[in-house]
Parts: structure tokens; sequence; C-alpha cells
């Protein structure tokens, strides 16, 4: 079984929702894939997807430096949806008129439906709302296309050819501003590109256990746990498909939160069935990160050191070849690929070493967080495993900014404590996806005890998200902003103020680092 026999590529141009169709699309159960703007004919046919999707994004269409689709693709006979620049795109490879307006739509606008036997359109009303953010419109059909909607400033805000399976709109029907996208959505998936709804948590389940066992045949692996959700997930799919051959390896890097270590091997030996090395390797992973202060340096020398310390632990058990990792989807993604440009490298993507003797196990590599949790929640996994709020592999080492020390690690995890109890006390910790703690390793002065002080200041965030590529910040209440901040001063030496991170990513991140 292939999980991927049905495929809708989304071509991104540079939108900021390119992995919210993504997500859309999934949700709808058929599998989806983003790809770079620059993907060829010849690749489009190579992957043989179900249908193509082309991102909104930026820019114009007549711009000198416009982002263009390879016109070879438009001919390919595979049904292909356009949204905001990528309608224009589509227009403009086909023959169609996309001219500036003058004046643009931005928001919420209304949509009129103009033929009720539109393929996107059919049982839905004639008036819908929807959101629009473009400049440029399309103001003359292709030759063979009808107009199938229109608003005051988009006179083709839908088109559609179905003889060739070409559709376009300008407005977003992906996000939640556009109340009946998901059905214009759906429509396309299933009547255009006839997609059968098979990609489900189940078919995941399935599908990955049977390329587990047709990687690894009656090899050794080891895994690479953390305690999170991420590395759990990995780990119980690679055991329900091998079982005794995996044997988990839980490497305590001194990077962990307070009291971690010892929380992960307890829950570890309750819930899983197969074999744990608990590593010590704090003075290891400190030497290493020695005088480092680069943020890509620092993930680079802890997944280096990962991996030394797994090839070490390997040679005892018959030197085992396979590693599993819980690399994710947004991983790779923000880690650069041909189809993306590196926002930062994640230790376990970016920032392997080239020698590494290992062949990766990466059962999760194609999901968003979300399915990863629904997969662990099928899997039996408990909740406090499924819905554990991430951590980032090289944990607080990339939450101080800076140089980390054993006595900037021991401040920050008795602060980041106190963010988490407090969280939680609140009723706060499954409503945000993250909430912590960040270390700049600068002093500021304060006063205590009638006393001048220069000590740290320690940064909260907490935000809000479906699947980390893009999040907001959260609205904290401003009786748990003051308990952290008093609890922080009072209680942490050498903390001396608390700041609050409001920004959202993009353009941000959630993490510093």
């Amino acid at each position: 079984m292939d999980r991927h026999a049905q495929s809708i590529l989304v071509v991104d141009f540079g939108a900021q929702y390119a992995q919210l169709i993504a997500r859309r699309v999934r949700e709808a159960h058929v599998f989806s894939e983003i790809v770079g703007r620059d993907i060829t004919a010849d690749e489009v046919r190579a992957k043989a997807p179900t249908g193509i999707i082309l991102s909104g994004g930026p820019a114009s269409v007549y711009a000198e430096d416009a982002y263009d689709l390879d016109p070879a693709i438009v001919g390919l006979g595979i049904p292909i949806l356009g949204i905001c620049y990528g309608h224009q795109v589509l227009a403009h490879a086909v023959g169609g008129v996309v001219t500036r307006t003058g004046g643009g739509e931005y928001g919420k606008t209304q949509l009129t439906v103009i033929e009720a036997d539109s393929t996107l359109f059919h049982d839905l009303p004639l008036d819908l709302e929807v959101w629009m953010s473009h400049g440029d419109a399309v103001t003359q059909v292709p030759p063979g296309f009808r107009c199938v909607a229109r608003t005051e400033g988009a006179p083709v805000a839908a088109m559609e050819n179905s003889e060739r399976r070409l559709y376009g709109v300008q407005f977003h029907p992906e996000v939640a501003h556009t109340p009946r996208g998901f059905d214009v959505i759906k429509h396309f998936l299933y009547e255009v590109c006839e997609a059968l709804p098979t990609w489900t948590h189940h078919s995941i389940i399935e599908t990955s256990i049977e390329e587990i066992r047709k990687q690894v045949g009656d090899g050794q692996v080891v895994c690479g746990l953390s305690g999170g959700v991420d590395s759990s997930v990995a780990a119980a799919l690679v055991q329900r498909a091998v079982g005794e051959q995996l044997t988990c390896i839980f490497v305590d890097h001194g990077l962990m939160r307070l009291g971690e270590g010892e929380q992960v091997e307890e829950t570890f030996r309750r819930n899983f069935p197969t074999n744990l090395i608990h590593v010590q390797a704090e003075e290891r992973f400190l030497a290493k990160l020695k005088g480092v202060s680069d943020p890509e340096e620092k993930r680079k020398a802890i997944g280096e050191t990962f991996i030394r310390v797994f090839e070490e632990v390997a040679k005892d058990l018959s030197d085992a070849r396979f590693l599993v990792q819980g690399t994710l989807y947004p991983d790779v993604i923000e880690s650069g690929t041909k189809d993306a440009a590196k926002i930062k490298s994640h230790h376990n993507v970016g920032g392997l070493p080239d020698d590494m003797k290992f062949e990766l196990v990466e059962p999760l590599r194609d999901l968003f967080k979300d399915e990863v949790r629904a997969v662990g929640e099928e899997l039996g996994l408990p909740e406090e495993i499924v819905h554990r709020q991430p951590f980032p592999g090289p944990g607080l080492g990339v939450r101080i900014i800076g140089e980390v020390t054993k006595e900037r690690l021991d401040i920050l995890r008795s602060a980041d404590a106190i963010v988490l109890e407090e969280v939680k006390r609140a009723g706060l910790y499954h409503t945000l996806w993250q909430s912590f703690g960040v270390l700049p390793a600068i002093k500021t002065v304060g006063v205590q005890g009638d006393g001048r002080t220069y000590a740290y200041p320690l940064i909260l965030r907490a935000v809000t998200s479906d699947d980390a590529m893009t999040a907001d910040w959260a609205r904290l209440p401003y009786e748990v902003l003051e308990q952290i901040s008093s609890r922080v001063i009072n209680e942490v030496p050498g903390i001396n103020r608390v700041a609050y991170d409001i920004s959202s990513k993009p353009p941000a991140t959630i993490e510093w680092e």
C-alpha cells in the first residue's frame, strides 16, 4: 500500500497560507505535499499527483521577478486549482487577461456566483462571504473558460474549464474567514480530481508499519527517545512493526527541563513494552557547546553529539544500523529543502552530520503535529504523552540566547518550571501550543531589597497554533502574567525582570533560536 497513491501537490508561490492549503486538503483525508514554484513538468509527471493547487503569493504576474509556472504543467492533463496569485498565474499562462485594477480587495468580501451549475460552487448559496487579499485581478477569462463568480473588485473572481479540469478562484477558500471555502476545496478534490478520502489515521498506521518492515527487514533498530509526542509516536509505530528489534535510547543531554529526565524514563517504562537505555551525557554536551553562541552552530553541535552517542550505544546492539527519529513535515520545511528556504536547522534534519553511519527511519516525516497526535491516540498512547506541549530536541540549549553554561541552565530550568506550574494552575496548558521561558545572555539593572541588582531577564513566550507552521501570541490573563513575574523574580536567583513576547509567527518564529 502506498500512502501517496493519491496526492495533491501544493505549489508554493510564497504565500503565508501554503501550509494551510496543505492542511485543508489533509482534513479532507487526501494526502498533500508542498513543492516549490520552480517545479518542472517532468518532476510533476514523476510524482503523478491526483491534482495540483497553486497557492497565493505576494507578487504581480507582470513584475520583472514574478514567480511563474512551467507552462508545460498545464498541458499534463492533471486537474489544477489556482488560488489568489495562483488563479492569476493560471489565467496568465493560458491566455487570460490580468490587470491592476487600481483598487484591490482586502478582507471580507461579498462574492456572487453567476453560474449555479459551477463545479466548485454547486449546492452552495449564490451569495457567499469570502476572504480576499489582492491588487491585480483577472479581467478576461482565457479561451475555453467561463467566469462563474465575481465580486465588486474582481470581475473574474472564479473561472473554470471543466473539459481541461482547470479552475481558479481569486479568494482564499483555505482560511476560516471564508465560511464555505472548505466546501469549494472538497468539490475540487472529490469531483474534479476524483480523489478518495483514504488519508486517515488508521491508513497512516497501516502504511507506516508496512514501510518500516520493508525498510528494516530483520535488522536491529535504535530510536532516539526524548519523551515528547513525536519521538514517542515514532517509537510506538516502529515497536508495533518490528517488536523486539527496537531498542530506545534516551539521551539526557542536561538540556532538559526540571525533573524531566526521571519523568521521561518513568513514563516510558510504564507505557512501552520494549528496551530502554538511559544515557547520562550532560558533561559531554556542555563541553561541545562551550564557547558556542551562534544558534545554527548550537543545533549542529547538539545534533552531531546525539548521533555519536547513538552510534556508540549501537555497537553493543549487534551494530544496529537503523535510527528512528520523530521528524515531522514542518521540521523538513523549516530546515530548508529545494522547495523551501531555510528558516532554521532542526537538530534532527539540518543538524545531522554528513558522516552518520545510520540509515534513518522517519515514519512521521510527512505529518503535521496534529496528525501525529491523532496517530498517537489511535495507537493507544496516554494523554500525558500525546498532548504534551512540544519541546525542542536541543532543549534549553536553544532557549538560552548566547553561550550555554551550567549556571544559565539552572536559572532557566527553575524559571521555566514556574511558568509551567502557573500555566497549568490557570487551566491553560492544553489550550496553548507552547508556553516557556527564554533566557538571553544579557544582564539588566534592577532593584531588590533597596539594593542594586544586575541580573538576567526572563522572556515569557506563550503561543496558540494548530501545527507550528503559523502561531499567534497567547492573550494570557494579566493575573497569570503577574503571578509568573512575581514568582520568578522572587524565587529564582539571577533573574530581576520578566518580559512577555507578543510577536506572532510569521514574522517571528515560536522558539527564539
